[in-house]
Order: structure tokens, then sequence, then C-alpha cells
């Protein structure tokens, strides 16, 4: 009888746990460790932060041992869903080309909140986390642009992956992890329509809820309860309902492929991924000509249709829309020289300077980008100056791509640069406790992340 896609994915799930781990991989998890701990970290003190770890302890109340970012410790289900949400505020977690979906915030959340609370040695940490890479990515690649361009895949495909790390960190046969995989199915949701209408500061809701119900799917299968078995490519599963459009074979296909994990992104800037290549450009245009904002006639930006079908924004109305906005985010660069943290949450809006220089600002988009997205993401920008100069330059790949990655010494100066709240004490704790990972010897040391680590 010939083995569902699903089968394939559960079974080389389980067959990973078996064998070493690579040096590779282990040296991405450990800087996919501290990108998390950057995303989490960089959004503590936002209003938005407050309200998320509101709405986790009415929806989750009790006491609890599990950190939380910026507060006290809660239960694990009400940490899972905050945290989640905290870390995808500044829009600065991992991304991903392919799957389109941002995978650390829903595989490595569920692990720390239940590190927190059981016995989980760092090796059974490393497996889990690797597990929710593996399934969020490969179903997100599945699911295609189609998908990517109505649903949030974070929401969707990230649901069945938060389900499969949490699955593998509570230790669960074969049988029931493929249960908990059907059960996330059902659940995911998310549905890009907040966009169009103005309501971004929500969107941090989508990987909290999907880290909830893939929690709720692992807890489920180990109580008993059945999943979608085909949940995927079943005739009502997530490919044929949810808009489909991608290789089905990246559900199951290339077993022997290195963990999907080493093919994540690493974001260089603190916005959305969607714009990075326009942004790239910009800054590599700058520097090689020495270009200040004075010098600038005109730019026009020529970008893939896809991109402003999420970051579409042609100017903020407040600071949760500055991460979708490519005029405020070039013109931000431009001006200033940089673009921080502090250019999103306090954005001056209102500056004279800024806004003329993004009037002069011309977004396109470019039918022949379109057709190499979403392996690729090509922006080209032309910066016209006043002394008659025109200079040009595409980008397909972004910094911090699988192919251009970050040094140890390069991730850790983003860390402060990301998170200008964290002092020199927590910096170094938590570098230290990421980079653990890399070395084999301690896979047999309990993984607990202490508080101190989320709040300093």
């Amino acid at each position: 009888m010939t083995s569902i896609p699903e089968e394939n994915l559960v079974r080389n799930l389980v067959a990973r746990q078996s064998q070493p781990v690579s040096a590779t991989t282990r040296e991405r998890l450990a800087q996919a460790l501290m990108d998390w701990f950057t995303a989490g970290w960089s959004g503590i003190d936002m209003p938005a932060a407050a309200i998320m770890r509101e709405v986790a302890g009415q929806c989750h109340p009790g006491a609890g041992n599990a950190p939380v970012f910026g507060g006290p410790a809660v239960s694990g289900m009400a940490a899972a869903f905050a945290n989640a949400a905290i870390a995808h505020l500044r829009e600065i977690d991992d991304a991903h080309r392919a799957a389109m979906l941002h995978p650390g915030v829903v595989a490595i959340t569920p692990v720390m909140a239940l590190a927190a609370q059981q016995a989980l040695t760092r090796r059974r940490a490393i497996d889990a986390i690797v597990a929710g890479y593996e399934v969020a990515l490969r179903l997100g690649e599945a699911l295609g642009p189609r998908h990517a361009a109505n649903f949030h895949a974070t929401a969707t495909a990230g649901a069945v992956g938060a389900a499969a790390a949490a699955s593998v960190a509570l230790g669960l046969p074969p049988g029931q992890l493929h249960h908990a995989l059907g059960i996330a199915a059902t659940q995911a949701a998310g549905l890009w329509q907040l966009v169009d209408d103005g309501a971004h500061a929500s969107k941090s809701l989508h990987p909290a809820m999907a880290v909830r119900n893939g929690l709720t799917a692992a807890y489920a299968a180990r109580a008993g309860l059945p999943g979608a078995y085909a949940f995927a490519t079943g005739g009502r599963g997530l490919y044929a309902l949810l808009g489909g459009d991608g290789p089905p074979g990246a559900l199951d296909g290339e077993a022997d492929a290195p963990e999907r994990i080493n093919t994540a992104t690493i974001k260089a800037w603190p916005c959305c991924a969607q714009l990075f290549t326009p942004l790239d450009a910009t800054r590599e245009l700058m520097d090689a000509h020495g270009i200040r904002s004075d010098d600038v006639r005109a730019v026009d930006i020529a970008i893939f249709p896809h991109a402003l079908k999420i970051a579409g924004v042609d100017w903020p109305a407040n600071p949760a829309e500055t991460c979708f906005s490519l005029r405020y985010v070039v013109a931000t660069l431009l001006l200033r020289g940089e673009l921080r943290i502090a250019d999103m949450e306090a954005p001056q809006l209102d500056s004279s300077d800024l806004k003329a220089l993004a009037a002069r600002i011309t977004v396109s988009t470019d039918e022949s980008f379109q057709r190499a997205f979403p392996r690729k993401r090509p922006s080209r920008v032309t910066i016209t100056l006043h002394d008659g100069r025109q200079l040009s330059t595409i980008r397909e790949l972004r910094r911090g791509d699988p192919e251009e990655p970050y040094t140890w010494q390069a991730l850790q100066a983003r860390m402060r640069a990301f998170a200008p709240g964290m002092g020199d004490a927590a910096a170094g704790e938590i570098a230290g406790w990421c980079a653990a990972f890399v070395d084999p010897d301690g896979d047999a040391v309990q993984c607990r992340p202490e508080a101190r680590l989320f709040t300093g």
C-alpha cells in the first residue's frame, strides 16, 4: 500500500530523532534561539506587549513557572501565547523565502514553555525545535504563493509546525504525533483581511494562536483524540481548501536533505521581510557612491507584486504600519543613514524632511520579478541624483538569507541593536545559553530557560 505524504513526513521526523545532529544544524539552531530571544526582548516594553500579556492571562489564568518576556511567570499555555505574540511584534523574527512564514516563533515558543514545566533534555529540545521548523517550512513550501497571498502561513502551516514541536517535546509516539499534526491542521487559520482593513496591530495574534493550537493539539493527541490523517493532501485538507499551489512534494520529498532550519533567513531589517531587497539595494548604492539624502532627486523602486499584497501601506498612519510601508522605510534609511527600532516604534511621520523625501520615491511592480518568487525576492532600486547621475542595482536575495548568513559575532551585535533595552549581563547570559546547544556533550543536560533570560 502506498504511503501518503503525511505518513512519510511523520516517519522522517521520528527517524531524525535517533540520528546525530550535524554541527551545521546545531550552530544554526543556536542562532535561531538567539534570534528568538532578540525578537522577544525587542518588544518587551511596547504597549502591545502589555496587551498580549494581559490577553494571555485572561485566556489562560492561573499561576505557573513559565517565563514571559517582560512579565512574571505564568502557566505554560499563557507563556506560550504571550511569548509568541511578543516575539512577533517587531517583525524581526526569522523568515523563509519559499515557505513565506516565520518559523522560529512557532517552533521555539512551545518548546520553551514546555521546558519550563517539565524535565526536558537539551537533545529533546533540539529535536523538538528542528521538528517544528521541518513541518512548518515543508508545509508552507507545499502550500505555496497563492495560499500565502490570502492566508498568513505563520498561522496556518505554523500551527501544524507548533504541534510538531510540542509533540516531540512531549515525547509522543509516531501515531499520536501524526494525530497531533492532523488536529492542529483543522485549527489552522489566519486571514490577510486584517491587512486590508488596517488591523496590523492584531497580526501578532496569528503566531500566538498558532502556538496555542499546536500545543492543544499535542495535548489532545496524547489524551487519545484522533486527528485528520491526510490533513494536507486530502480532498478537504489544507492544500485543497486553502489555495495550495506550491510543490506537494515539499511535504515529504528529499528526506535525506539537511534539516529545513538551515534554510531560514535571519532578518537584517526591523520591518516586514517583503521589503528587504529594496532596503539592501538602497544601502548598497548609498555605501558604493556615498549618497546622502540631499543628493537625491528621485528614487524608483520596482518590486515583485506579492510584496505589496502584504506590505502595501503607502504611508503609515501609526507605528504598527511602519513595518509595511516601503516608502517609509526607504525614505528613513536615506534620511537617517540607518533604519532602527526607534524609527519603527516612535516614527516622525509628520517630519517635513521625511515626507518630502518620501514624495520623491515611486514604487511599481514588475511581473518578471514575480516569476522568480518565492525562491527569490527581486527588486530594482534606481536613484537619480541632482547632478544628473542615475544609479541602479538589483537585489534578488537578502542579507541574512542562507546564502549570506550572519556570523555569531554579527548576530550578537544585531541582538544589541534590535533590543536596545538589553543590558550587558542579560546579553552575555542569553548568548551563552544559546551557544551551549552547539556542544553535543551537553545533550543530556536539562534544558530549563531561567526567568532572567526573559526580563534581565
